[in-house]
């Protein structure tokens, strides 16, 4: 089973891998601000437990703590797309949320149980958030270096009480070997003997360099993290850019076909304009055979005209003479 589905069981899942980039994101803001209420917790059941907190400050920090918790609820059930499988994947959040509502626990005998929910709070928000510490003591196999650690401290505070007489107590050994590998030196143990002395330079010498690998590691992780964002930006960059590439491609085809619709019609107009030209030099020439035709009926006509004054004249002269001749007779 995998750790998310886990935490899915546990109520604790938080927002899903396959959630929207904004729920995502915004699910990534509010670690910080619920990493100090997980704080603020512990800190606060101190001071209650040792009286050093007013109850007025007291319920202001329970109002708080459940407030923020409400805040992050509502602020990614708003985001994400499928509310309803978020709701029930972190149905932790809804039973601290109706359970552990401050104003209800001052008229319920059971107050103190329901306070104990700000420790389950603590919990879920800590097993949430592990994954972050998991990577970290995974990253370089700083986990296995600090195991190495713990096992080196425990050893050689065993051998430092043995070879040395100011070391009554294993644990003494355990704290000194603790101290100095850190090389923090309280010097409340200090090793008098020569082997003792010899002992310790050897654990100070290996402390070095145990916290010089795990320095290394921790750099490591935060800078790999770092690359990693960057990385990711650049993937998203060049994502957008072959999206963009491809939607210029897409408009070049658009516009391709475009063109080719255009220069198709461009054809059928020169082909139109061509029968066009050649009904208009065939009327020019059908124009031209009517005025020839006119300018040859109007020859005729004047010659018919011509023609008929001719007639006319010679009517007239032979009217003249018969009249001459009915005169004589």
């Amino acid at each position: 089973m995998t750790r998310y589905s886990l935490q899915r069981l546990a109520g604790i899942a938080g927002v899903a891998p396959g959630e929207n980039e904004r729920a995502r994101r915004w699910a990534a803001r509010l670690e910080l601000p619920m990493m100090f209420v997980v704080l603020w917790i512990p800190i606060q059941w101190y001071l209650e437990v040792r009286g050093l907190m007013t109850q007025t400050a007291s319920r202001g920090g329970d109002w708080a703590i459940w407030l923020m918790f409400v805040l992050e609820t509502s602020v990614l059930s708003a985001l994400v797309d499928d509310k309803r499988t978020y709701l029930l994947h972190n149905w932790m959040n809804l039973l601290i949320i109706f359970a552990g509502l401050p104003l209800i626990w001052n008229i319920t005998p059971l107050a103190g149980l329901l306070r104990s929910l700000r420790l389950l709070l603590l919990i879920s928000l800590l097993l949430r958030f592990s994954s972050t510490l998991r990577g970290i003591l995974a990253h370089n196999s700083l986990g296995t270096t600090l195991g190495i650690s713990l096992a080196v401290i425990i050893l050689a505070g065993l051998l430092m009480s043995a070879i040395e007489p100011t070391v009554a107590t294993p644990w003494d050994g355990i704290w000194w070997a603790w101290v100095t590998v850190t090389t923090v030196g309280y010097g409340d143990i200090v090793p008098t003997t020569p082997a003792g002395k010899l002992f310790g330079a050897l654990l100070i010498l290996l402390g070095v360099g145990l916290f010089s690998l795990m320095t290394a590691s921790f750099s490591s992780f935060f800078i790999g993290r770092d690359v990693s964002k960057v990385e990711q930006e650049i993937e998203k960059d060049v994502g957008r850019v072959e999206q963009e590439e491809m939607d210029i491609r897409a408009t070049i085809d658009r516009v391709g076909k475009s063109l080719s619709q255009i220069e198709a019609r461009m054809d059928k107009l020169e082909r139109k304009e061509q029968k066009m030209g050649k009904v208009e030099r065939r009327i020019e020439r059908d124009f031209d055979r009517v005025q020839q035709k006119d300018t040859d009926l109007r020859t005729t006509m004047e010659l018919i005209g011509t023609s008929l004054s001719r007639i006319e004249s010679r009517l007239e002269s032979v009217e003249r003479k018969l009249r001459e001749i009915s005169h004589k007779g």
